[in-house]
């Protein structure tokens, strides 16, 4: 397998000269273990674990490599390496770390379009869809929503659920699918382009690993069973992976995520709330609450029935978590900065002693 079929670039080899990585072996991390990754070069694939210098100077899981993430590696036995660097990332995928404040989890790198997988049963909720569709445009990532599972709607439901849809989320691709009629994968296999990466976004149990399947034409990941009283598949996918498909494209799935916090620092909020954001520049006052103030133009809309309530008070939710998050990672800024400044004391008094 060549480079280019992993999507490696002229940016990338520049990058490579530019900063005498040429002695080492250049891969893509296409799966992660507890800081053990898998990573493809053109040659094979290697159990790589992170040089030593590399694992210590690190300050945040971000200096970790992570699935989708280009590294400079060396082989040291028949299928070990050593990771000697990261390569810069052209776009990373991130939501808030689970029980963690002020910190980011990683979802992938280097992607070029997500895709928003949600089932139209007992999972469907458009709130969840327009959080994983803020985590996408604070990215710069398009996002592309595929409705799963639509064979167990009445034609007559699912119009419904398509119009509620298409009611919030404007201007973005929607692709209703079903396993059960093989239904709308040739439209989500006519969006994938040879060399670019893609991204599987969800729940558990929605249907990314049966899209997966389809899209390769074969089994790349075992689907679970259908549960018949929750009406869902079982959770089958426990780590990221990177597949190449046969027509040049590249997937990374992903295991469910239960939580998507926001961690939006790019207007990835401003971007799905469009409507809302163009509402706020007529308002009678620059620093408008949207909440109580006389002359708001979005509490206005709301009045008149011009804007969806419940698409106000998601973004009401999600911005207040947005400020949250900011506040948090400033304060674990300053933490480490003045936990930075004791240690060079303590390091100065130690020379000081010595001599």
């Amino acid at each position: 397998m060549a480079l280019q079929d992993l999507g490696y670039t002229s940016d990338l080899e520049d990058y490579r000269n530019e900063h005498g990585l040429n002695s080492l072996d250049v891969g893509r991390v296409i799966a992660e273990h507890r800081e053990r990754y898998a990573v493809s070069t053109s040659e094979m694939v290697y159990d790589a674990e992170l040089l030593g210098n590399l694992r210590f100077t690190a300050e945040s899981r971000e200096d970790f490599p992570a699935v989708g993430d280009w590294v400079a590696l060396s082989p040291y036995d028949e299928d070990k390496a050593l990771i000697h660097a990261i390569y810069p990332r052209r776009a990373t995928l991130v939501r808030q770390s689970v029980g963690k404040k002020g910190e980011k989890q990683i979802i992938a790198t280097n992607i070029d379009v997500g895709f928003i997988v949600q089932s139209v049963n007992r999972d469907f909720n458009i709130n969840r869809l327009e959080r994983y569709l803020t985590i996408c445009h604070s990215a710069k990532i398009e996002p592309v929503v595929i409705l799963s599972k639509i064979d167990l709607l009445e034609q007559t439901e699912l119009t419904n659920v398509l119009a509620e849809v298409e009611s919030r989320i404007k201007e973005v691709k929607i692709i209703p699918v079903s396993s059960q009629m093989s239904n709308g994968y040739d439209s989500v296999l006519a969006l994938i382009e040879t060399g670019k990466t893609y991204c599987l976004l969800g729940s558990s149990g929605v249907g990314k690993s049966t899209l997966l399947n389809h899209l390769s034409g074969r089994e790349q990941m075992e689907t679970g069973e259908i549960s018949e009283s929750i009406d869902r598949g079982k959770h089958v996918t426990t780590h990221r992976e990177l597949v190449v498909l046969d027509n040049g494209g590249i997937i990374i799935d992903n295991p469910g995520m239960r939580e998507v916090g926001i961690a939006d620092a790019n207007g990835g909020l401003e971007m799905t709330f469009d409507e809302i954001l163009e509402l706020s520049e007529d308002c009678k006052y620059k620093d408008c609450s949207h909440l109580h103030e006389d002359g708001c133009a979005i509490l206005k809309a709301l009045e008149e029935e011009e804007l969806d309530q419940n698409s106000y008070d998601n973004y009401l939710k999600m911005y207040k978590e947005k400020r949250h998050y900011e506040t948090s990672e400033e304060d674990k800024k300053r933490k480490d900065k003045g936990f930075g400044k004791m240690m060079k004391q303590v390091k100065k008094v130690r020379k000081q002693n010595k001599y």
